[in-house]
């Protein structure tokens, strides 16, 4: 097997084991917070958050023009990271109001800040040539769009810290969380502080985006925010199980869709999404089978 080829010789194995780390470190910031996506029906929040962050490019693309900062350094990032923070507040408070659905205020935020973003990275390119220096603005993609794959020991330290915040922020604010995420209405009338669930919330989900997106890819990052999630909802009701299954399931697809492409020679990231799916099918099967032996049960019962 390739797989043990590549894990057993230590050159391989120092390229690619970074990668299978920062994948399940992935794995546990999204799938934590996967069901509550799944459940406020957020699952184009990840798309939203994701290509929002152009307009956090172009606006570090014209402070790296201006000379306040240097390209590709932390700054870079955290001035990215803000304005995905800033756009996911921005959805969630636009998304609140009734006249403007959920999806329409992500996909107001996504088409907007790619088009700022846009304008930016021109108006960069503008300001440098006339300040006579070289225009120092890298691809989109070099910033954003990162590979699981490549991943190293940098992106896996990262990783790691958020997702230590972000387990952390979610449990101290589970009961509210739940409770919001259960019955909006009801939580409001209880005195639960709606807005400020909502947005600490998409706080939340602005980090896990960005960094998600910085170490493994868009198409990935927004796999593992919905699709472990939606299948552990398949598996079981419970909350505690529910937050389990998620994560055995967003763990198990990291790990099968490596060892995929190891033996397919497939990219990695596709190879995860792909191993998502079909376990999401698995369990919507095995849900179907469930209910099918239920009312044959059922039947059976009324008949004697």
């Amino acid at each position: 097997m390739k797989t043990l080829e590549y894990l057993s010789d230590p050159t391989l194995r120092a390229m690619f084991l970074p990668g299978i780390v920062a994948g399940l470190i992935t794995v546990v910031m999204c799938a934590v917070v996967s069901p509550l996506v799944v459940v406020k029906r957020l699952g184009f929040i990840g798309q939203g958050i994701s290509h929002s962050a152009f307009g956090g490019v172009g606006l570090a693309a014209v402070l790296v023009a201006v000379g306040w900062m240097a390209a590709g350094g932390v700054a870079e990032l955290l001035v990215i990271a803000v304005f995905s923070v800033g756009a996911a507040l921005g959805m969630g408070w636009v998304g609140r109001r009734r006249e403007t659905p959920e999806d329409t205020a992500i996909g107001l935020f996504l088409v907007g800040s790619m088009a700022l973003g846009t304008v930016l990275v021109q108006a960069a390119r503008a300001v440098a040539e006339r300040g006579g220096r070289a225009a120092d603005v890298r691809s989109w993609e070099s910033i954003l769009f990162g590979s699981v794959s490549t991943a190293g020991t940098g992106d896996v330290v990262v990783a790691g810290a958020v997702a230590g915040a972000v387990v952390l922020a979610l449990w101290a604010g589970r009961r509210p969380l739940l409770f919001w995420a259960t019955d909006e209405q009801t939580a409001r009338a209880f005195g639960v502080p709606v807005g400020l669930v909502r947005g600490g919330l998409m706080v939340v989900l602005g980090l896990v985006v960005v960094t998600s997106m910085k170490v493994a890819g868009v198409v990935l990052a927004s796999a593992l925010l919905v699709l472990p999630g939606a299948t552990a909802l398949r598996l079981s009701s419970r909350l505690w199980s529910v937050v389990g299954w998620s994560l055995v399931v967003g763990a198990a697809g990291v790990l099968a869709g490596f060892v995929v492409a190891f033996e397919a020679d497939w990219p990695v990231g596709p190879s995860i999404v792909l191993v998502q799916v079909v376990l999401f099918a698995g369990a919507c099967g095995a849900g179907w089978v469930r209910a099918i032996g239920g009312r044959g049960a059922s039947a059976a019962t009324v008949r004697a």
